[in-house]
Order: C-alpha cells, then sequence, then structure tokens
C-alpha cells in the first residue's frame, strides 16, 4: 500500500498493492496497523455505502464538533471526482479544496479527516463505500452548497443531479 500526503494537511490519497492475473485481482483494502502507521487513524465506528448514476453530486457533506467525522472512502465500481474543502478556521488552507479521481480500476482511497467537507460526483454509475470515525448524528450534520461561487469548484458536470437536502445547503461564509 501506498500513502501520498497531499497539499491539504490530513487529506491522505491510499493506494492499495493490486495483484492480477487471468482470474481477476485481489489486494487488501484495509489493515488498521498500517494505515494507522501512516497517518490514518483507525477508530472507524460506521460503515456507508452509496449508489449514484453518473452525473450525481452528493455533498459537500460535514458534522460539527463534537461529532465531527473523518471519512475513508472509496468506490466499489465506477468512478469519481471526490471533492474536499478545508473548514478548520485556524488552518492555513481554509476554504481550499482539493479534487481527486477515485476508480474502481485502480482500488485508490482517500482519507479526509475532520474539519472537512466532503462530496463527490459521480463520473459513471457508481458504488461508493466509506468508513466513519464518528456515528451520523442528525443535529450537527451540515454542509456547503456544491456551487458555492467563492469555493469555484469545477465538478465537470454540466446538469448535475442533486438533491432537493443538498440544493439547500449553505454557503461556505454562511458558516457558523
Amino acid at each position: 500500500m501506498q500513502f501520498k500526503t497531499t497539499a491539504l494537511e490530513g487529506v491522505i490519497e491510499c493506494y492499495p498493492t493490486k495483484f492480477e492475473d487471468e482470474r481477476g485481482f485481489f489486494f487488501e483494502s484495509y489493515n488498521q496497523k498500517l494505515f494507522e502507521a501512516n497517518g490514518v487513524p483507525g477508530n472507524f465506528v460506521q460503515d456507508n455505502h452509496s449508489w449514484s448514476k453518473p452525473g450525481v453530486v452528493r455533498g459537500l457533506h460535514f458534522q460539527y464538533d463534537p461529532f465531527e467525522q473523518g471519512k475513508l472512502v472509496r468506490v466499489i465500481t465506477g468512478k469519481v471526482i471526490d471533492v474536499v474543502v478545508d473548514i478548520r478556521r485556524n488552518s492555513p488552507t481554509f476554504g481550499q479544496h482539493a479534487k481527486f479521481e477515485l476508480d474502481s480500476n485502480v482500488g485508490n482511497m482517500l482519507f479526509v479527516p475532520a474539519g472537512f467537507a466532503h462530496g463527490f460526483v459521480a463520473l459513471e454509475e457508481t458504488v461508493f463505500l466509506y468508513k466513519c470515525t464518528e456515528y451520523w448524528h442528525k443535529a450537527s450534520e451540515s454542509g456547503i452548497i456544491y456551487n458555492d461561487p467563492d469555493l469555484g469548484i469545477d465538478w465537470g458536470v454540466e446538469n448535475p443531479i442533486v438533491s432537493s437536502k443538498d440544493l439547500v445547503l449553505p454557503s461556505f461564509k454562511d458558516l457558523k
């Protein structure tokens, strides 16, 4: 497994060692000791699973302290552009975002620490899985509108499919 740090402190790309032959492939997708040794905490308490059609945008989601969630995200089938936004007010990269292509053929993953808003756009039919470091807590959930002009995220789709819940998320400047 290879672990790569990114320009946003704490966000880590993970690339498994994939073994392929005429039967298919095998890779270890999670090993707590290995992940912890490379900066990914091992206290995951909840797994989530979604299926999305091409053009679906989910996010940008997060939970407020003390129920902030770190997430280890990956795709099982398909491909997404995964987006993270630094919402840590004391961070030198506060308000900056980064995009990562997660591809089921590659098997790559992304660790998104607490203090980041997270979302993705499905580039093809996609099954998306993620492990969370905290349980879902309705009163603490929030987000940022996906097309916030201050963030200027290019999702790469002309007519995104967005839930009614995500269409009423606040702007970045209106975060509490």
